[in-house]
């Protein structure tokens, strides 16, 4: 078969179609088709919707746009077949020699992006993100040391009055804990910044809204867990390089710590800290950390406990200890108890 291509456009005024002829052949083609021609619908706004890959054609020319808007009613869901010369559909066509499909698909147009709207959120984002950095240097620079950029003591007794909590109280605790402070009455700028962002809080009104959420998260047993290792960092002196918590220190945070939610065998714990039968001066990370789990673990009678276990020594000696003063009790107890009855008895004669 032999054919030449080429490609014209014209319009019928009266229908408001525009016509192009894509592919036509020969009248030597051996169907004896004279020549097959796409008819598309009205243009909308100079596009054609076959797809055309050359953006120059005539098919977006102004005569074309100016149609568009007269037959777009008339053409819209109009679908065109194209046959060839033995009445069946046309495999492919040709348009600037690019192989199509049976029918034109009109791809679903998505909503853009709006690069200006989303710099303007992004901006007002960043706005208000200096904004509350503004407040907390604010915040910062009440309670800062004059000489040290650092919060020290006496600006944490002001900050913790205007916060209406005791320096020395579990919601102070909580509080470092979510600053991650280093150290026992001060805050860094960077530990006061970074909490503060932690807690999402800028001001002495927005800290003190957080306190019961604080509270409630640190009753949760891995967050308690969490609070609880803190606790013993938070208690050394890192400029000294301490590795352990002197014996008063740790009876203070023990007590501290176990605010919320006492075990039924810390009072007979620090009572032997106290009493400091062994000449205990310090108390080391692992038996800070293994205390807690003592206290889950050990119940209240001691009965369970078994020194074959891998507990620090210290509890070895602790058990040993309580059990013995029990023991001495419980006498004392029935020597009393005894005097008593013999007491009565001689009354009665």
């Amino acid at each position: 078969m032999r054919g030449a291509h080429s490609r014209r456009t014209w319009s019928d005024s009266s229908s408001g179609w525009w016509y192009v002829d894509v592919y036509r052949t020969s009248v030597e083609t051996v169907s004896g088709t004279r020549r097959t021609a796409l008819k598309l619908g009205t243009l909308n706004m100079g596009q054609c919707v076959t797809k055309c890959k050359n953006p120059s054609s005539t098919l977006g020319s102004k005569n074309g746009e100016r149609e568009s808007n007269k037959s777009h009613k008339r053409s819209s869901g109009h679908k065109e077949e194209h046959t060839s010369a033995g009445g069946k559909a046309s495999g492919d066509i040709l348009v600037n020699g690019t192989k199509k499909a049976q029918d034109a698909v009109v791809e679903p147009s998505y909503p853009q992006a709006h690069p200006a709207g989303d710099a303007k959120k992004k901006e007002l984002g960043m706005g208000a993100e200096v904004s509350s950095l503004q407040r907390i240097e604010e915040l910062f620079r009440r309670y800062k040391d004059e000489r040290e950029d650092a919060i020290l003591e006496e600006g944490m007794e002001r900050f913790c009055n205007d916060l209406y909590v005791d320096p020395t109280e579990f919601r102070v605790l909580v509080l470092a804990w979510k600053f991650q402070a280093a150290t026992m009455c001060k805050f860094t700028r960077k530990e006061f910044f970074e909490g503060c962002k932690a807690i999402n809080a800028d001001s002495i009104e927005g800290i003190c809204s957080r306190f019961p959420s604080l509270l409630n998260e640190a009753y949760q047993e891995d967050k308690f867990k969490d609070l609880y290792r803190f606790t013993f960092q938070f208690g050394l002196d890192s400029e000294e390089g301490q590795r352990s918590l002197h014996r008063e220190i740790a009876i203070a945070l023990w007590k501290l710590v176990f605010t919320q939610n006492k075990p039924l065998i810390l009072d007979e714990w620090l009572d032997f800290l106290i009493e400091n039968p062994s000449g205990i001066k310090g108390i080391s990370r692992d038996t800070w950390n293994m205390f807690l789990n003592f206290t889950q673990v050990i119940g209240p009678n001691l009965s369970n406990y078994s020194e074959d276990e891998a507990w620090p020594s210290l509890f070895d000696t602790f058990v040993e200890w309580e059990m013995e003063r029990r023991k001495k009790d419980e006498e004392t107890k029935c020597i009393r108890s005894s005097g008593t009855d013999y007491m009565s008895a001689d009354e009665q004669t």
